[in-house]
């Protein structure tokens, strides 16, 4: 992987959406949003499909290949969660993870790049009476 050609892949991508977002909201309204976590959700599910889905989200991502992405989210998660200076600190925090419903099968290998390479948690929850595996609801 190629550091310096994936950040700016995800420029490209963040301009991208913005561009598109401006578009779409106008002039008159004010936005806020977050093209790293967009960016990181779209890779952690390209993770995890495959086909025609995976093909268009890598395409959108402006990425060769879900190896890549996660590669580029693994030097970015410890780049985020490491403290360089000498004084200790400023040290920024990213939150990320996501939520499956429990009746569909998650493939350990999926489990594992959400977890190593993204730093992200997976909860299996039941949507439908909105309890978690441990029965407290979320």
């Amino acid at each position: 992987m190629d550091l310096r050609e994936s950040i700016i892949n995800q420029n490209n991508f963040a301009l991208g959406l913005t561009k598109q977002l401006l578009q779409t909201e106008g002039k008159q309204s004010n936005l806020v949003y977050s093209p790293l976590s967009i960016h990181v959700l779209l890779s952690l599910i390209a993770a995890g499909s495959k086909g025609p889905t995976q093909d268009q989200l890598l395409s959108f991502l402006q990425s060769k290949s879900t190896d890549h992405l996660s590669s580029f989210a693994a030097e970015l998660v410890s780049v985020i969660f490491s403290d360089g200076s000498p004084s200790g600190g400023p040290q920024l925090s990213f939150a990320n993870g996501g939520w499956v419903d429990r009746r569909l099968p998650l493939k350990p290998s999926f489990k594992q790049v959400v977890e190593t390479s993204y730093m992200a948690a997976l909860t299996q929850v039941d949507f439908q009476t909105n309890t978690g595996r441990d029965g407290t609801n979320v």
